[in-house]
C-alpha cells in the first residue's frame, strides 16, 4: 500500500516557518503573569519529534533571521532533538525588519479556555523559497522516505505557497512519500481563496497521505463533512467516514486518509480519539478520556506518531494506535510536542497503563 523509499538518508522532512512560544507557569493566563517559558516552535518540527527523539534521521527545511540571538536559540534547540536542518539567513533588515514569529499562548485551566495570540508580523518564514533549495541534491542525491507538508506553511505566503508545490512534485518525481495535513487557517487564506485551493488541490493530488478535520477538508478542498464542534463527537463517526470516502474518491492517489476527535470536557479533560483509512480497511479509535496539560501540539503529535509507525513498518491497525498514543503523550508537555522516552512509554498509554516504571 505505502512504499518506502529504500537507502534514504532521511526518513522524514519538513519544511518549516521556526518561530518562538511564550507560555505562563502553572496554568496562569497571560495577562496576570510576569514569569514566561521560551520555547522554539513549529507545527512541523512538532510531528517530526516523535521520529527525530525515538531514533529516526529527519531533515529541517527552514529559514532564518541572520544574527538574530533567536535563530541561535532556535538551532540548538532542533540540534537538541536530533534534527538536521537546512536555510538560508537572512539579513534583518533593521529593527523594522525580519524576525521569527512569536506565539504567546496561555494553557488554560479547567473551567478556563486556553486562549492563543499569533504575533507573525515581518515572520522570516514568509520569505522561505525553492530557489533556496536544491531539491535534486535532497530528494535525487539525499533521498527521503516521506515527506510532511504543513496547510499552514502552504499557505503562509505566495512565496511558500509554490515552495511546499515544488517539494510535492520534487518528493513524487524521486519516490519519496508525501503525506499532508491541510491545517486550514482562515487569516491565512483571506484574499488568496482560489489560489490557494487550486494549490493546495494540486499538493492532496499528489498526496500519499492525507489528514485533516471536518473544516479542514470543507473549507481546503470544497469536501462536504460533518459540522464542527458538538459534545458527542462519538455519534459522528459515520459521517466522518462518510467524508472520508468522498476525499478518496475525489483524491485516488491518496492510500491513508486521517482525522482526530476531540471533545473537550473542561480544559484539562479531553475525551480523543481517531479514524483513519488505510487501503480499504477503517481503523477507528472510540474517544476516550484522556488528562491534559497543555492541548496545544496534541494533533501534530498524532500525525507524528502515525509517520514514525508507518516508517517502522508496522501493520496498520499500529498506525492510528502509535499516533493516538503520541498525540496524548504531546499534551501532557510543557512543550508543545511530545519528548516520547521510547516506544514503551507511548504503548504504556495506549494501553491505559500509567503505573511506575523501576
Amino acid at each position: 500500500m505505502l512504499e518506502l523509499k529504500k537507502n534514504a538518508k532521511y526518513a522524514l522532512l519538513v519544511p518549516t516557518s521556526m518561530g518562538l512560544r511564550i507560555t505562563p507557569g502553572d496554568g496562569q493566563p497571560v495577562h496576570s503573569s510576569d514569569v514566561f517559558r521560551l520555547q522554539a516552535t513549529s507545527a512541523e518540527t512538532n510531528v517530526a519529534s516523535v521520529a527525530s527523539i525515538l531514533g529516526l534521521p529527519v531533515k529541517v527545511l527552514t529559514t532564518f533571521v541572520k544574527g538574530s540571538p533567536f535563530a541561535h536559540f532556535i538551532k540548538a534547540n532542533l540540534r537538541s532533538r536530533g534534527m538536521d536542518f537546512e536555510g538560508v539567513d537572512v539579513e534583518q533588515g533593521g529593527p523594522w525588519g525580519y524576525r521569527h514569529q512569536i506565539n504567546v499562548a496561555d494553557s488554560g485551566y479547567g473551567s478556563r479556555g486556553p486562549r492563543v495570540w499569533n504575533d507573525r508580523a515581518g515572520e522570516v518564514g514568509r520569505t522561505l523559497n525553492v530557489k533556496d533549495f536544491d531539491l535534486e541534491r535532497i530528494f535525487g542525491q539525499e533521498g527521503v522516505q516521506i515527506v510532511h507538508l504543513s496547510g499552514l506553511i502552504g499557505a503562509l505566503s505566495p512565496e511558500t505557497s509554490q515552495f511546499c508545490l515544488e517539494i510535492a512534485r520534487a518528493a513524487k518525481k524521486h519516490g519519496s512519500l508525501i503525506s499532508f495535513d491541510l491545517n486550514y487557517r482562515a487569516s491565512f487564506w483571506k484574499g488568496r481563496e482560489k489560489e490557494l485551493h487550486d494549490i493546495f488541490s494540486e499538493i492532496a493530488s499528489l498526496s500519499d497521505i492525507l489528514i485533516g478535520n471536518e473544516e479542514d477538508f470543507q473549507l481546503c478542498l470544497d469536501i462536504e463533512g460533518p459540522e464542527a464542534g458538538g459534545k458527542d463527537i462519538a455519534a459522528k463517526i459515520d459521517s466522518f467516514k462518510e467524508m472520508i470516502r468522498r476525499v478518496k474518491a475525489a483524491y485516488p492517489n491518496a492510500s491513508v486518509f486521517a482525522t482526530t476527535l476531540r471533545q473537550v470536557n473542561h480544559t484539562n479533560s479531553h475525551n480523543w480519539g481517531a479514524i483513519m483509512l488505510a487501503g480499504d480497511e477503517w481503523q477507528v479509535i472510540m474517544p476516550r478520556e484522556i488528562h491534559v496539560l497543555d492541548r496545544i501540539g496534541g494533533g501534530d503529535g498524532f500525525v507524528g506518531g502515525m509517520l514514525y509507525a508507518i516508517l517502522k513498518g508496522w501493520a496498520p491497525e499500529k498506525w492510528i494506535q502509535f499516533g493516538w498514543a503520541s498525540g496524548a503523550l504531546a499534551t501532557t508537555f510543557l512543550t508543545d510536542y511530545g519528548q516520547p522516552a521510547d516506544e514503551e512509554q507511548v504503548w504504556s498509554i495506549w494501553e491505559g497503563n500509567a503505573r511506575v516504571k523501576r
